[in-house]
């Protein structure tokens, strides 16, 4: 198994360690309900090292950029970065990814952990199709950098200390907590560029930082000793998949795959049908304009029950109930203190409120569709 470079570090945390996309990567240190409850409410620091990032910079590169992604690469101003997907020509999903305009011509990818291979091997192949490839380069960088999360309500108040100092590339801004959601600034960090963005995987407020590998751990040191008195915990794979499953973030896997549509999986928003030619563009309008054959819903357990999980079956209700589909994920809420999960179901299954029933451990128990998220934030 493939290791981060805060390996050592999370083995002094005393961190339970299992395989995650051929990684060996932390699920948790203390509980996995401890470092959720700790995000929601202060904050908690991901080791994000095992995700890909892919370079990519040239005239040239926009144009690329915008023939093999679904979102409009061109909405993006130096600095900003937007959530997007790459698909194959049925529209099925390859990845699902974060694109990041660093400069003019320079833009960062930020790819799933068990797609690196793949992902880099599909845009190397659009590369070699593309007209205007000599004005571009593409450079995988996965190996040689490293990233964390800190995420929570109370990382503004410790985020400044960390990377002190006004931004040297990207948003223009006078300190870290300035950068607004979607915004990435190049800071310095014992002589090091670093990038920071205010993104995350939770749906709480919070930034990432990528960096080369080999500052990657003192980088860690820093935000841990600044974020302790304000309550931060380290965070491990576990309470990150409860965290995005709360607020209904898809996982490549579960709610993604080569044979499921971004149409299907409600993240047309990020589909820009209007924006010329792109990869799986005919399927994916042909979806927007006719329909989809399933629906991408989110569910909660009306009743006390084992949490359901991925692959359980989605049944109609009632002694004629028919089984209509599958969860892709579930787990126990540790906000709601209540099963959550999500699932693929036919169109007319899946509008709000519509009751359900998941088998869970051969007996069927009561649920409903909600809207997402399904964990909502107090005002």
């Amino acid at each position: 198994m493939k290791r981060t470079p805060l390996y050592e570090t999370h083995q002094q945390l005393g961190a339970k360690l299992i395989e995650f996309g051929g990684w060996e990567m932390p699920v948790q240190y203390t509980s996995i309900v401890d470092e959720h409850l700790a995000v929601r409410q202060a904050a908690g620091l991901f080791d994000i090292s095992h995700m890909g990032e892919i370079l990519i910079k040239g005239p040239a590169a926009e144009s690329f950029l915008n023939r093999t992604l679904t979102n409009d690469i061109r909405k993006l101003s130096a600095g900003q970065g937007q959530y997007t997907l790459c698909c194959n020509e049925n529209g099925g999903v390859i990845d699902d990814l974060y694109a990041y305009r660093l400069g003019k011509d320079e833009y960062l990818l930020i790819i799933n952990a068990s797609r690196i291979e793949d992902d880099a091997a599909w845009l190397q192949k659009q590369l070699n199709g593309f007209a205007h490839r000599a004005q571009m380069t593409l450079q995988n960088v996965s190996d040689t950098t490293g990233a964390l999360a800190v995420q929570g309500p109370r990382v503004v108040k410790f985020i400044d200390s960390c990377f002190p100092g006004p931004s040297r590339g990207g948003t223009a801004v006078a300190k870290v907590s300035d950068l607004q959601k979607n915004q990435v600034g190049q800071f310095k960090f014992h002589g090091q560029r670093i990038w920071v963005s205010r993104t995350g995987y939770t749906g709480e407020d919070g930034f990432e930082v990528v960096t080369p590998g080999e500052v990657i751990a003192a980088v860690w040191k820093t935000v841990q000793e600044a974020g302790q008195p304000h309550g931060l915990k380290p965070a491990g794979l576990g309470a990150r998949d409860t965290l995005r499953t709360e607020v209904c973030y898809p996982l490549y896997g579960h709610e993604l795959d080569d044979h499921t549509t971004p149409i299907e999986a409600g993240l047309g928003f990020f589909v820009t049908l209007d924006k010329g030619d792109f990869v799986g563009r005919a399927k994916l309008a042909a979806q927007k304009a006719k329909g989809v054959p399933k629906k991408l819903v989110a569910f909660r357990m009306t009743d006390k029950s084992a949490p359901p999980r991925p692959h359980y079956s989605i049944w109609t209700t009632g002694s004629q109930g028919a089984k209509i589909g599958e969860v892709v994920s579930g787990t126990q809420s540790p906000s709601l203190n209540l099963g959550i999960g999500m699932g693929y179901v036919p169109p007319e299954s899946a509008k709000a409120q519509t009751p359900i029933e998941i088998e869970i451990r051969g007996k069927r128990a009561p649920a409903l569709v909600v809207p997402k998220p399904i964990y909502r934030k107090a005002d």
